[in-house]
């Protein structure tokens, strides 16, 4: 069986920490992932990528490919195995060889072949006298993408999303949001992922949480901001406004004298967090005043004009 360079497919060092190889494999996915890349033979690729995560993570299996690579090396410069490697059949075709297609459970006959045998001495799973089971592994976890309203990320509840895989079948999920779910969170539906091997379980769902874009409201942290346009007078003499609410509109006063940027903070009225009660949702006032004027209008203003004696640019 052709010996696998599982670190030059993530292109790490073999010194290479559980983070590195962690990011390493993340970006390798979101680059070949076949129902979004363009590259020629992406699933080959992602399988690959996959089969060196799932052996590069562990630290068991990465323990025991590494001792089978250093037994293949030396195998390769002496000519024979090395002591305890007596019985061991090793392929010189070269690093970085296919090691035979993929099976049923998604990974290499080289996967298999190392980590498929039942437990035992060094011949175990390498082909030796001892029977080769196939191995036991969880499915990969997938992600998704769930488009909420502000609304129903900050109530949370019950949803139901139709998901397409890359062979075309579709499958309706139910989905609980949890409230409070921020634009970037993600939701796990356990066992919704690529089936598992050799009996295992299948991997995880997990649901990358998008909002629309609000009409009226936008959020930030917690807290959540509105404009509340006002006319020239409503600034000067004051009055009352409606603002939009997570939970339908509310009444604010307007203070007498209020200038464009001018904010109200309604407490407690903003996007729900999970321990420390809801945000606030801040009304900023900007005055508008109209594009044309009727003739009383600007009458008007002619007279507050030569009345008024107010010059805030000095």
């Amino acid at each position: 069986m052709e010996y696998k360079d599982y670190y030059e497919t993530l292109g790490v060092s073999r010194s290479a920490s559980k983070d590195e190889i962690q990011k390493a494999y993340r970006k390798l996915a979101r680059k070949f992932h076949p129902d979004v890349s363009k590259v020629e033979d992406a699933e080959t690729k992602f399988k690959e990528i996959n089969e060196a995560y799932e052996v590069l993570k562990d630290p068991d299996k990465r323990k025991k490919y590494d001792q089978y690579g250093s037994a293949w090396k030396q195998a390769r410069q002496s000519g024979s195995p090395p002591p305890g490697w007596e019985g061991v059949q090793f392929d010189f075709g070269g690093f970085g060889g296919q090691g035979g297609g993929f099976g049923s459970s998604g990974f290499s006959d080289f996967f298999e072949m190392l980590f498929g045998g039942a437990a035992g001495g060094a011949g175990a799973g390498f082909g030796g006298r001892h029977a080769r089971q196939r191995p036991v592994h969880k499915g990969a976890d997938q992600e998704a993408s769930i488009t909420l309203t502000l609304e129903e990320a900050a109530r949370g509840g019950k949803r139901e999303i139709t998901l397409t895989d890359a062979g075309g079948q579709t499958k309706t999920l139910a989905v609980k949001i949890p409230p409070g779910v921020k634009p970037g969170g993600r939701i796990r539906l356990s066992g919704q992922g690529g089936a598992g091997g050799g009996g295992g379980p299948a991997g995880d769902l997990y649901l990358r949480v998008e909002l629309v874009p609000h009409p009226a409201l936008r959020l930030e942290g917690a807290d959540l901001h509105t404009t509340v346009p006002i006319t020239p007078w409503e600034a000067a003499l004051g009055g009352q406004a409606s603002v939009p609410t997570l939970n339908g509109a509310e009444t604010i006063k307007i203070p007498a004298g209020t200038s464009s940027g001018r904010r109200v903070r309604l407490r407690g009225k903003g996007f729900p967090r999970s321990k420390e009660g809801a945000g606030d949702l801040y009304a900023e006032f900007r005055i508008v005043v109209p594009e044309e004027s009727s003739p009383e209008e600007r009458a008007l203003y002619e007279q507050l004009k030569e009345t008024s004696d107010f010059a805030p640019r000095s």
